[in-house]
């Protein structure tokens, strides 16, 4: 695994999520893997992300996140323009929040 490249490494950690079968387990990881902080930033962006796909303005996030408005602005750019990764978790749930 030392030697392995970057995309490498983030293929073998998407996998290791990919493993896991409840919220319980994903937190746990989720603790072992990342700081505190880390957590709470990963946490505020995709309500960040949420907040702008009901139309939120800016400050209005900001106040309930704490994030900044270029962070916020970034987690825009990413809804608008980048992989749909946010798309795809959002939509995913609020399909199963619906059910």
């Amino acid at each position: 695994m030392e030697n392995r490249t970057t995309d490498e490494l983030l293929e073998y950690l998407c996998h290791g999520f990919l493993t896991l079968q409840t919220p319980e387990e994903c937190k746990h990881f989720l603790e072992d893997l990342c700081t505190t902080s880390e957590l709470q930033e990963m946490s505020r962006r995709l309500l960040a992300a949420k907040m702008l796909k009901s139309n939120y303005i800016y400050s209005e996030i900001a106040t309930r996140t704490g994030l900044s408005t270029a962070t916020i602005s970034r987690v825009n750019r990413c809804l608008k323009y980048g992989t749909d990764g946010y798309g795809v978790v959002l939509d995913r749930l609020d399909r199963k929040a619906h059910h």
